[in-house]
């Protein structure tokens, strides 16, 4: 069973919290569908697609990238149903918004699966002449017959909600509807619902999160739910959301209320009846699942009273914590080493399952309560691998797993977290490059404080080290994410296979490492970050794998971030800079969209020590005329509620309004991904390595 938390990181609208800074003249930007800032962002494309798309290199990569994306020999991303069938939502060239869909477990196994349809969204778009963009569906345990379906126009992170009748494939007339907005939901019977959302247009925080949970009763207008929990409008982070623990018969054991108060630090509350308590737990703790009577949980800081530290992973006698919630007694079920860390958590019937990290390569283990501790076995998967859970069974202890690496294609596996069956292979994805040619190294870069920072680097047999190789650094930095090893036939077919060498930077502030590498790049330590970045990109020259003219980096969102640090502040170290959906205004982010819920990340720009740290680095206002910045290219997306699109399109604006050379594409749909679906994805694939071969290979 894996616990449902409805909650996005990094997820955000359109609103607006504090002022804008004075004196910047593009603060009409943030006016997402403004029509300014549309007619700059139509004028920029005009300006600058022409550029990429009449490349002869375009079409056949833009053709390479959709044949990859549209491949019906893709394995399904297939989950068990309460039915006791497997459903996933699929895309390809005949389904390009996509359909939900349901066939037997026999008949997956077997290879011929005959698929039913469930929801199509292209028929749904086409019906209601809507852009819908499939959000998933949080299904009514134990058969999950009927589904919350979550609908996005055009991308965005806010939700249309319906319920859905999976036996009848129909929207249940007169079922439960919330209209659109950036919801916190679950079931709590067939007749319930725990809701938080915007019950008025003034139930948001600054960062435009709901912070007001209520419980709806089937029937009834909004306006009738009963209020069962009240945040603030100050709360930081993402705002109140329910963890709901259930045992593997469907029943609810426990509601935990989770207020947060800022990015990664969050106030529980247990709710029985009507009433809260509040649970002696660290602020800087995620609940995971629960099993066996447990209630499981990892620990983001250290818990001096109970002898815990950061990374450890805990439990918790639940009838214990619901007897004595401000006197909670943890027990350790898994300390992870100096290079480990806890990657995924998830439980079956009678199973707590744990991917863990080890020198960012993935292992599973499987843990069953016995007296008062709990008995590890590990399950026999490849080794030097990125290992995700993609789903388990609440009904025996099967779980579906995804493998990968750099240079061999994702497997899907099934396997018995209870000692049964060895693993077995159900799909391995065919070949999109022909990776006999390639070779995988891990390398260290030592950063500016000292700090051993690992790298991937994915190159050629027999490369040269001649400092001529065109090389595409990747790397994220932040939210506690891991960047470990995983299989791209874009990158493959795009880059690898026409000369190119690929490499991910492991940095601190990501996952890598636990909560501790994390930790350490947090707010007034940010420049460890990118500092790490700088030492890695300078190991790679170092090593003559490449060289400043040859070299190009890549990052999105968080990642998009440090691409402008990068830009700013060691411009001489790179030819090509890709920076997706960015942040890049860090002075005034607070006020723009979601930005408020970051401070826990970033700090607060109203803190004086913090501002003077994000002044260092914030790229939009170290932009600066006369500088050697290579030819940037620019993506985001206006339908981009997570991270506002008027980020981009300040960076556009400024290096505009200084003579720079610079390239920019606004999707005007697609979300964060900047992509609404499969052939916008290929389009923007093949518009980027279109601009890094012509800076990287020409």
């Amino acid at each position: 069973m894996r616990l449902s938390v409805a909650a996005t990181l990094l997820a955000g609208v359109f609103l607006m919290g504090a002022a804008a800074p004075p004196k910047d003249p593009y603060v009409y930007m943030e006016e997402a569908e403004g029509a300014k800032a549309l007619a700059f962002a139509k004028a920029e494309n005009a300006r600058s697609l022409p550029q990429l798309q009449n490349d002869p290199r375009y079409g056949g990569l833009y053709a390479d990238a959709l044949k990859i994306a549209t491949a019906k020999d893709r394995i399904p991303a297939v989950g068990f149903a309460g039915d006791g069938a497997f459903r996933d939502f699929w895309q390809d060239a005949e389904h390009v918004r996509g359909v939900w869909r349901t066939t037997s477990i026999d008949s997956y196994r077997a290879g011929a699966p005959a698929w039913k349809t469930l929801l199509d969204l292209d028929a749904l778009s086409k019906a209601e002449t809507a852009n819908w963009v499939w959000k998933g569906a949080q299904c009514l345990a134990p058969d999950d017959r009927y589904c919350l379906v979550s609908l996005s126009n055009g991308g965005k992170d806010a939700v249309e909600v319906r319920e859905f009748d999976t036996e009848t494939g129909r929207f249940v007339e007169g079922g439960f509807h919330l209209a659109e907005g950036k919801h916190r939901f679950d079931w709590l019977d067939k007749d319930t619902l725990f809701v938080v959302t915007d019950w008025t247009k003034a139930d948001v925080t600054t960062s435009g999160y709901p912070f007001i949970a209520k419980v709806l009763k089937r029937g009834q207008p909004l306006s009738s739910a009963k209020e069962v929990y009240r945040g603030t409008a100050a709360d930081g982070g993402y705002g109140v959301q329910p963890a709901v623990l259930r045992d593997p018969e469907g029943k609810v054991q426990a509601v935990v209320i989770q207020r947060p108060l800022d990015t990664f630090n969050a106030e529980k509350y247990l709710l029985t009846g009507a009433t809260t308590a509040r649970l002696d737990l660290p602020k800087k703790s995620t609940i995971q699942g629960y099993v066996s009577g447990r209630m499981i949980l990892s620990l983001e800081e250290d818990w001096p009273a109970k002898g815990l530290k950061q990374g450890d992973l805990i439990d918790v006698d639940l009838a214990a914590a619901k007897a004595q919630p401000g006197d909670l007694k943890p027990s350790l079920i898994l300390r992870p080493s100096e290079s480990q860390a806890v990657e995924e958590v998830a439980t079956t019937h009678d199973r707590l399952v744990v991917v863990l990290l080890d020198d960012v390569k993935g292992q599973v283990q499987s843990l069953r309560r016995v007296g008062a501790g709990w008995e590890t076995t590990a399950l026999d998967l490849p080794k030097d691998s990125t290992i995700g859970i993609d789903s388990t069974s609440d009904h025996d202890n099967r779980l579906l797993l995804n493998v990968a690496s750099y240079l061999t294609p994702t497997s899907q596996w099934l396997a018995d977290a209870g000692g049964g069956a060895q693993p077995t292979q159900l799909r391995a994805l065919p070949d999109r490059f022909d990776a006999s040619k390639f070779a995988v190294e891990q390398f260290w870069a030592t950063s500016k404080d000292g700090t051993k920072v690992p790298y991937f680097v994915v190159h050629k047999q027999g490369l040269t080290l001649d400092g001529t190789n065109p090389t595409l650094l990747n790397a994220y930095g932040g939210f506690q994410v891991s960047e470990s090893p995983t299989y791209s036939g874009a990158v493959g077919k795009l880059w690898l296979e026409k000369g190119g060498v690929f490499a991910v930077a492991n940095i601190r502030g990501g996952g890598e490492f636990g909560p501790r590498w994390h930790n350490a790049g947090l707010k007034l330590n940010r420049m460890r970050v990118y500092n790490d970045f700088f030492a890695v990109s300078r190991d790679l020259i170092a090593r003559r794998i490449t060289s400043p003219k040859k070299l190009g980096i890549v990052g999105g969102s968080n990642g998009g971030l440090l691409m402008g640090v990068a830009l700013t502040r060691h411009p001489e170290l790179y030819n090509a800079i890709v920076i997706q959906v960015p942040l890049f205004d860090m002075i005034g982010y607070d006020h723009i969209g979601a930005g408020s819920s970051w401070i826990g990340e970033y700090g607060d720009p109203k803190v004086p020590a913090e501002r003077a740290m994000l002044m260092t680095y914030s790229p939009y206002q170290k932009l600066k005329p006369g500088q050697p910045y290579p030819r940037v290219f620019i993506e985001t997306s206006t339908k981009d509620d997570r991270v506002h699109p008027a980020h981009a399109r300040k960076a556009a604006a400024r290096l505009k309004e200084y003579g720079y050379d610079y390239l920019y594409y606004e999707n005007i749909d697609g979300g964060h991904a900047a992509s609404a679906n499969l052939n916008e994805r290929a389009m923007r694939q093949a518009l980027e390595y279109t601009y890094l071969q012509q800076r990287l290979m020409d």
